[in-house]
């Protein structure tokens, strides 16, 4: 299995749920991670939780959806580590509203951060992950949903912007293929987050996954030895709520 001591890995929205759970699973591998969340305090808090010592974290603020944001953040990225191995496009947002009551400029931030942002990131970070590993090419995962295979009400922006990230995946996978960039669309079911139990307390958590077993997904993914590379892959709850 690919080996991720000292691999260079920037995590978007590592700030809370499943981008904290990642952040923690790789440094736990040995990786170096670059924590990027709208809030830097969130970011700083998780980096000290997961890396009391500091040497194998650096916290950063960014809005993925801004691009001179997101090139900093990547400036930054470089300047400590040389480079980028890795990218996991997990940032994202949601606003429950019907399509007469959802405001235009709230509903493009959604589509902002969750397609836009994976699509600004991909393309600044491109340079060093095709030099990643000698040239040999990096990796990119792309957090999905299962909010991009099916749909439910009062929530277009959301699988808009899914669904458009699954299609950017497949694409991308055919495209960067060829030049050694794998890239993998993690499809996820409910978890046991803020981004659920904060705007639904009623829900019941028992059909709910745990965030840690979708970061263990998110670590095989990256172990798969060279010659192999996961296109896409399911992660649901054993009771799950969004999928048959």
């Amino acid at each position: 299995m690919n080996d991720l001591t000292q691999q260079r890995i920037l995590v978007t929205g590592a700030g809370s749920g499943l981008g904290a759970a990642i952040a923690a699973r790789l440094v736990k591998a040995g990786a170096r991670v670059a924590l990027l969340d709208i809030r830097a305090d969130s970011a700083e808090r998780v980096a000290l939780a997961t890396d009391p010592g500091g040497g194998a974290t650096l916290a950063l603020g960014c809005d993925v959806g801004q691009a001179p944001q997101v090139q900093q953040s990547l400036d930054a990225v470089l300047d400590r580590w040389g480079g980028l191995d890795v990218l996991v496009n997990n940032a994202g947002t949601d606003v429950t509203a019907s399509i007469d009551e959802v405001d235009s400029a709230v509903w493009r931030k959604v589509i902002d951060t969750n397609l836009v942002g994976p699509f600004l990131l991909t393309k600044a970070a491109l340079p060093m992950l095709r030099a990643s590993d000698g040239g040999r090419g990096g990796h990119i995962v792309n957090v999905a949903s299962t909010a991009s295979l099916r749909a439910w009400p009062n929530a277009s922006a959301y699988h808009a912007s899914k669904w458009g990230l699954l299609g950017m995946g497949k694409a991308l996978h055919a495209e960067l293929r060829p030049q050694g960039v794998r890239v993998t669309t993690l499809i996820v079911g409910g978890m046991r987050t803020p981004f659920l139990l904060d705007r639904f307390p009623d829900i019941d958590t028992r059909t709910l996954q745990d965030p840690a077993n979708v970061a263990e997904a998110v670590g095989f993914v990256l172990a798969m030895p060279r010659g192999t590379v996961i296109a896409e892959i399911m992660v649901l709850p054993d009771a799950e709520t969004s999928w048959p």
